[in-house]
């Protein structure tokens, strides 16, 4: 303890007698502060109407009692965009659907040419997945998108275009699995082996009955 806390002798007292501390002094001169925890907190204070007073934070957040957020427009939706193809002609050929015919000449233009330098088992194994292809599409069970992308391989394949005929295939495979897995992989390998021929047995193949 400080001696500046420690009143003046009494001269009542022996000389060894314990010094007498002054809480005035420690008082004026702020010594010995510490936290008061028990500090009470004071309850909310209500107003006549019974409505508590928030504190103006409070107050910021909550909006007044007795109104209501202002009610939706039920005649007001949400606007939704309509679907519409990028390009129109693509609603004109799904108007338009192809015949299987279109679509199996140039298919088996090519299997015909391929018979010529391909293994007869190998060519037998093409034929089988078309003949399924032929039977799925006149019992309506492929869809008209189905039939569309199937006529542009065709044509795809009949113009040599070997790659845009195998990028429709693998979005084939993608897009409708369940109903082209069964046949599809005739149509992989024929793509392989019209790709395989030779130039002039490729001409041949743009025409099967030469």
């Amino acid at each position: 303890m400080s001696d500046r806390f420690v009143k003046p002798g009494n001269q009542e007292h022996g000389w060894n007698d314990p010094p007498q501390f002054s809480y005035g002094l420690q008082k004026d001169s702020g010594g010995l502060k510490r936290n008061l925890l028990n500090k009470r907190v004071h309850a909310p204070q209500f107003t006549d109407s019974g409505s508590d007073m928030q504190s103006p934070a409070v107050a910021k957040l909550t909006p007044p009692r007795g109104m209501n957020p202002p009610p939706m427009d039920s005649s007001t939706q949400p606007s939704v965009c309509p679907k519409t193809p990028s390009d129109g002609k693509i609603v004109v050929e799904l108007q338009t659907e192809p015949s299987i015919e279109d679509v199996q000449e140039p298919l088996y233009g090519a299997l015909n040419v391929c018979r010529h330098t391909v293994k007869k088992q190998i060519c037998d194994d093409v034929e089988r997945p078309l003949k399924l292809f032929e039977d799925m599409w006149r019992s309506g069970k492929l869809s008209p998108l189905v039939k569309h992308r199937m006529h542009r391989l065709s044509q795809d394949l009949k113009s040599k275009k070997w790659d845009a005929a195998d990028e429709i295939h693998r979005g084939l495979m993608v897009d409708h699995v369940a109903e082209v897995s069964q046949w599809m992989v005739g149509v992989k390998r024929l793509i392989a082996e019209a790709r395989s021929l030779n130039p002039e047995q490729v001409i041949s193949c743009t025409h099967p009955g030469s």
